[in-house]
C-alpha cells in the first residue's frame, strides 16, 4: 500500500478521470507511479510530459532501448526496484533480444558497465549517468567531452542527461511515497512518439 491516499480509476472524476483515461493501459490499468499524483492531477500532467519527452519522443535520436537501459541503470543506482522492474521489461521488449537484455541486467546488478554487451560509447553513457546520479556536483565539462569523444552529438548528450535527470525524479517519487508494482502491468509505455499528447500505455 502506498504511504499516501490515492484515487482508484473507478473512483476518479473530473480532471483526474480525464488524465487517467489518457494514461491508462489495458483493462483500465493505471500505473501506480501515476496514481501517486491522483490528489494533485496537475503534477501528473507535468510528470507525463517530462516522461514522454525524455524517453518517448520522435525528436530523440538515440534508440529507445538504450534510453530504457539508462533508466534501469539509474534506477538500480538509486535502489528503486519499481522503476528497475518496469523499465527492464520495457528494455527487453524494445531490444527484442532476451539473452542480451538479461546480460545487460546482470551487468547493472553487478555495477559493472564493462560487462554489459554494449558498445564502448554506450558504456561511457552509463558512466556519465552514474556520476550524475551519485555525485552530481563532481560532473565537469570533461565528462561531457568524453561523451563527444565516443561519438555522441551534443543533442544526444542532452538526451542522456535528461533521461538520467528524469529517473532521479521518478525514483524519488516512488521511494518517497511507498509506490509498489502491485497490480501494475510491467513494460508498457506510450508508443506514439510523434504525438507528445498521446500518453496511452500499450
Amino acid at each position: 500500500m502506498p504511504w499516501i491516499q490515492t484515487v482508484p480509476y473507478l473512483e476518479a472524476t473530473g480532471r483526474l478521470k480525464v488524465l487517467y483515461d489518457r494514461v491508462k493501459g489495458p483493462g483500465n490499468n493505471v500505473d501506480n507511479i501515476m496514481a501517486m499524483h491522483s490528489l494533485r492531477p496537475h503534477s501528473m500532467e507535468g510528470h507525463m510530459a517530462l516522461y514522454k519527452a525524455a524517453l518517448h519522443h520522435s525528436g530523440n535520436t538515440l534508440p529507445k532501448w538504450l534510453l530504457e537501459t539508462l533508466g534501469v541503470w539509474v534506477s538500480s543506482l538509486n535502489s528503486c526496484e519499481y522503476c528497475v522492474e518496469h523499465h527492464f521489461a520495457g528494455l527487453k521488449r524494445l531490444l527484442g533480444d532476451d539473452a542480451r537484455a538479461d546480460a545487460i541486467r546482470r551487468a547493472v546488478e553487478a555495477r559493472d558497465p564493462d560487462a554489459a554487451p554494449l558498445s564502448g560509447g554506450q558504456r561511457q553513457a552509463l558512466r556519465y549517468a552514474e556520476k550524475l546520479t551519485l555525485t552530481p556536483s563532481a560532473v565537469s565539462g570533461a565528462d561531457v567531452e568524453s561523451l563527444r569523444e565516443v561519438g555522441f552529438s551534443d543533442g544526444e548528450i542532452l538526451e542522456i542527461n535528461q533521461v538520467t535527470a528524469y529517473f532521479a525524479y521518478a525514483n524519488r517519487t516512488v521511494l518517497g511515497l511507498g509506490c509498489s508494482t502491485d497490480g501494475d502491468v510491467l513494460g508498457l509505455s506510450p508508443g506514439d512518439s510523434d504525438d507528445p499528447d498521446n500518453w496511452n500505455h500499450s
